[in-house]
């Protein structure tokens, strides 16, 4: 386990927190906002960690979809279609604005993508800690 493995992991923990926090107070439209880039952080830290975890165990990958791939081959992620849908909607959020569509999205992290990311940290943690 590398330091980097350290480093990046402590973020996507505080980051995952933080974005589960912003999903239970946020009403407002600025807050609804705020917890969609919270999630697009979310998202960014946790396809870095899986990076940084592929590189360690010997394999590369430059890209999120990559590294969501490897992360489902490696068996960190239990539900490769979920990735792909947290991926597609993370693009949404950095190309275009649509209020509808950021409504839809933050459903999405509400419902679905923060359960991913808990259910990918278990694994993480079942592997590298237990």
């Amino acid at each position: 386990m590398s330091n980097n493995f350290e480093d990046v992991y402590q973020d996507f923990t505080l980051a995952l927190n933080k974005l589960q926090l912003a999903i239970e107070t946020a009403k407002t439209d600025l807050e609804i906002d705020g917890t969609i880039q919270r999630f697009e952080f979310t998202f960014e830290l946790f396809w870095k960690l899986l990076k940084v975890i592929c590189f360690d165990e010997g394999v590369e990958c430059k890209s999120p979809r990559k590294c969501l791939k490897m992360g489902y081959q490696l068996g960190f992620i239990k539900d490769e279609k979920a990735a792909l849908l947290m991926l597609e909607d993370r693009n949404k959020t950095t190309h275009i604005y649509d209020e509808d569509m950021s409504r839809n999205i933050f459903a999405n992290i509400k419902n679905t993508h923060v359960c991913f990311f808990y259910a990918a940290l278990y694994e993480i943690n079942l592997y590298f800690f237990e």
